[in-house]
């Protein structure tokens, strides 16, 4: 039977956000309904709008909490000056902190169609200011002679793309380990840029 409205009410917030999560990556946003998040809450659907306007509000609220975690984890990473040195910590850093949340990944990157467009440039602007860590990156290495890159712009987009891209293959029990996969793509990363093999 579902609880009242307000009942556990510091344990109902977070738990509707994670409930909305797990039903938005496996069904994705425009299959999933506000009761069904309701039924899986355990709370009445009347019982969601305490804590969310609706469901468009719910997708933002989870994409900018991803993001804002994910520059908040960035700025609290040890980044060397040395661009070749910080290319291999945001390396590390972007896929260790996104194998730890596949589902936040993959509606970051495949929800966005589903936003409003006030809500798309809120999440594009959080996007933008991490990419933004990796260009300066690269712009710096490109400026020191270390890296050969035309376009850093470009060259951010790509890397991100190829780095976010472990998330649709990698599992814990797989062939490889998490350090494993770091190692090979960071070999394939500073492939891509460096000057000098």
């Amino acid at each position: 039977m579902a609880r009242t409205a307000g009942s556990h009410s510091a344990l109902t917030a977070p738990r509707i956000r994670e409930v909305a999560q797990s039903l938005f990556a496996r069904h994705g946003f425009a299959a999933v309904s506000m009761r069904q998040i309701a039924a899986e809450v355990g709370v009445q659907v009347g019982a969601l709008y305490n804590y969310t306007a609706d469901k468009q509000s719910l997708l933002f609220d989870l994409m900018t909490a991803h993001l804002e975690e994910l520059l908040a984890a960035l700025d609290a990473e040890p980044m060397p000056d040395d661009p070749l040195a910080a290319l291999e910590a945001f390396t590390r850093f972007h896929i260790r902190f996104h194998a730890e949340r596949p589902d936040a990944v993959f509606i970051a990157y495949m929800e966005l169609r589903n936003l409003t467009p006030e809500n798309f440039a809120a999440v594009e602007a959080l996007r933008h200011r991490y990419e933004d860590r990796l260009s300066a990156i690269l712009a710096a290495g490109q400026g020191s002679g270390a890296f050969r890159v035309e376009d850093p712009r470009i060259a951010t987009m790509a890397i991100i793309a190829m780095l976010t891209g472990v998330n649709t293959w990698f599992r814990q029990t797989g062939r490889l380990s998490l350090g494993d996969v770091e190692a090979i793509y960071w070999d394939m990363t500073r492939r891509m840029v460096a000057a000098q093999g």
